[in-house]
């Protein structure tokens, strides 16, 4: 069986308050059954009713589990003609510049909240005992 497919125009005029439409990285789906459920409350899958929400979803950074309940909620794909490059945010946990030492400073390091912490810790001992 061949996936039902829209274009941008259709999601938009069949997307309303009682018919929740909308596109996530080209797939169209339907949450109208989902929207009282919705952890994030029903008010943001109205926002992006009839349009596409795939920033919006990305943004929020959802769970495996979401990304594994929306699959029942797909009603099908957006026409291959008006489909949009999917960009993935990629994120870099590595700092590969070892050898700028601007940011060493003891107030913008771990050492702060270390020596803070070592600070309290002996004032406090020797107040209360």
């Amino acid at each position: 069986m061949a996936e039902k497919t829209f274009t941008r125009k259709q999601v938009a005029e069949q997307g309303t308050n009682k018919n929740v439409l909308f596109v996530i990285n080209n797939d169209v789906y339907d949450v109208t059954k989902f929207i009282d459920e919705h952890p994030g409350g029903h008010e943001v899958l109205i926002a992006v009713t009839g349009k596409d929400g795939t920033e919006e979803w990305e943004d929020v950074g959802h769970s495996l589990d979401a990304k594994e309940l929306m699959v029942k909620y797909k009603v099908g794909t957006i026409v291959a003609e008006e489909r949009v490059e999917v960009k993935k945010k990629q994120y870099n946990w590595s700092n590969n510049n070892t050898t700028d030492t601007s940011d060493s400073g003891l107030l913008s390091s771990w050492k702060f909240p270390l020596l803070l912490g070592i600070v309290v810790t002996v004032l406090y001992s020797y107040l209360f005992t």
